[in-house]
């Protein structure tokens, strides 16, 4: 959606999709406008609760019958396991799409990675073609006047037209921009000491992995400490989003900085940011 800032003002019910790395401020953002009673719609809550929530119970009793004891009671359905996640902890989607590398080193097999790759952005696609069922349910069932989408990093990565068409007919698109060198070190210091889940296009995956294999003298992928490359690739990951992010605020949204997102306080604030990207857009 486009608007110059008195349509913006005049909207009645606002419905903004947040875009960015993560890190940037969108989950900050969503969480605060939760307080001031908007509907938080969480894609990567979403993913792991609708799209993933199979898939991942599947993997955690896959593990559990390897141990005798906890076979035996889960044949016999004596214990349930159950998928817990949170919008503030992603842990189950984090530990389902795993870390590629050496699996003596908590890494996860390069076929069975790609697999949990490719069911991953089938989630975060889906998710994402749910936002208008989900504006309309917080407006007509839980009685919201507004509608915040927390997008997940990825959203630049789904190469699926569908995602952006739907996102941009339904929502206005806000893009958080790092801007400056600080900000991006910060970012991924912050990535990579608290991990979130990450998709890899799987053209920038193989390249990177010869990449690194090359740099780190190895010859299989199974060698790889995964814990290394997370930290080696994600400066790249980084770099490669932003001309995709850009590509989409462009024609599509709105941007503004980082630094600008972290001088919002309340609603009020955030609504006057808005209307200067709006306004800056011209």
């Amino acid at each position: 959606m486009k608007f110059n800032p008195a349509s913006f003002r005049a909207w009645k019910n606002k419905s903004i999709t947040l875009l960015g790395m993560s890190g940037v401020g969108k989950t900050y953002l969503s969480g605060m406008l939760r307080e001031h009673d908007w509907f938080h719609y969480s894609g990567d809550f979403r993913i792991g609760k609708r799209y993933l929530d199979e898939p991942i119970l599947d993997l955690i009793k896959q593990q559990a019958m390897q141990v005798p004891f906890l076979r035996e009671l889960l044949r016999r359905d004596w214990i349930d396991i159950r998928n817990n996640i949170k919008i503030e902890d992603l842990g189950p989607v984090l530990a389902f799409v795993g870390k590629v590398g050496n699996p003596e080193l908590g890494g996860v097999p390069l076929a069975d990675f790609q697999r949990r790759q490719a069911q991953y952005r089938d989630a975060e696609i889906a998710a994402m073609l749910d936002v208008p069922s989900f504006i309309r349910k917080a407006h007509d069932i839980y009685g919201y006047a507004h509608f915040v989408n927390d997008a997940g990093g990825s959203l630049c990565e789904m190469e699926d037209e569908r995602v952006i068409d739907c996102l941009a007919k339904h929502t206005l698109i806000l893009y958080i921009q790092v801007t400056d060198q600080e900000e991006e070190r910060k970012l991924i210091e912050r990535a990579v000491s608290d991990p979130k889940p990450l998709y890899y296009r799987p053209a920038f995956l193989r390249e990177q992995l010869a990449l690194y294999l090359e740099e780190a003298g190895v010859q299989y992928v199974a060698e790889i400490d995964p814990d290394a490359f997370g930290r080696w690739v994600f400066p790249r990951l980084f770099r490669s989003r932003i001309p995709r992010y850009e590509a989409i605020a462009g024609p599509h949204g709105y941007t503004v900085t980082s630094r600008e997102v972290a001088q919002v306080r309340d609603e009020q604030d955030f609504m006057a940011l808005l209307e200067t990207a709006i306004a800056r857009a011209g």
